[in-house]
This record gives C-alpha cells, sequence and structure tokens, in this order.
C-alpha cells in the first residue's frame, strides 16, 4: 500500500501569521509553489495559495502590506503520513483540496498535491481526486 509518506513533498515553505500578502507571495515566486503553509509556532493555523491572493485580495483592490492570514484558510485539513494514497484521493475528492498537508502526530511533515498524486502515485488515485475537485459546489 503506498502512503503519503511515500508521495508527499518534505520540502516546505512555511510563514508566520504576521506575514503580509506581498512576502507570501515574493516566497512564492522565489520558490516556484503555489501555496505557503501559515504556521502559528508548530501549529498549523492556515494555508494561502496564489488563487487566495488573486481572488481575495488582488481582485478587491486590497493592500499588498495586509496579513496573509486575513485572506487564508484556515482550520486546514490534514491527513497523517500513514494514511494510504486512496485515502488521500478521496478526502480531497470530499473536500474538494488541490492540496492536503500531512503530518505525523501534530506536526507537519509534508504536503501532497494533485501533480503528487498524478506524478508519484499509481492506480488512478489522481483521477479520483481530480473528478471530486472538478464538480460544481452548490
Amino acid at each position: 500500500m503506498t502512503t503519503l509518506r511515500d508521495i508527499m513533498t518534505t520540502d516546505l515553505t512555511t510563514t508566520d501569521p504576521r506575514a503580509t500578502l506581498k512576502e507570501v507571495a515574493t516566497l512564492m515566486r522565489e520558490q516556484d509553489i503555489g501555496n505557503v503553509l501559515i504556521m502559528d509556532g508548530d501549529r498549523l493555523s492556515g494555508i494561502i495559495t496564489d488563487r487566495d491572493i488573486v481572488i481575495r485580495a488582488v481582485a478587491y483592490g486590497h493592500d499588498l502590506g495586509s496579513a496573509a492570514t486575513d485572506y487564508a484558510t484556515g482550520s486546514v485539513f490534514t491527513m497523517d503520513a500513514g494514511a494510504s494514497v486512496q485515502e488521500a484521493a478521496k478526502a480531497m475528492a470530499d473536500r474538494q483540496l488541490r492540496r492536503l498537508p500531512v503530518t505525523d502526530g501534530a506536526k507537519v511533515v509534508g504536503i501532497v498535491s494533485l501533480a503528487d498524486l498524478a506524478t508519484r502515485a499509481s492506480g488512478g488515485a489522481d483521477e479520483q481526486a481530480l473528478q471530486g475537485i472538478s464538480q460544481p459546489t452548490i
């Protein structure tokens, strides 16, 4: 059984809750990534994506000096590193998630994206997740 530990990305880009939108966007550019985890010490307090910045802030003309946490998704759904890729794909589909932080106990140890499911997993996990994500919300 392939687990999240087998396919997760462990090189995480994080910031603290005081980071601004501009600082987060700069991190994304420098790291060539589309999301940053917001950590309050060792606790995951949110995740912000490039889309969050554009749709929730820039589109409304908000100041790029604003706190990134104001535009981030809080109460982030996570899964344990020992969970199977199939379980993760189902959870991602059900919750329409493109990125899934991975934990070991209470500690964030990695992240799995749709791209990870597509390139590092087998068994159609990426298709399952993508079908659920692509469903319109009502």
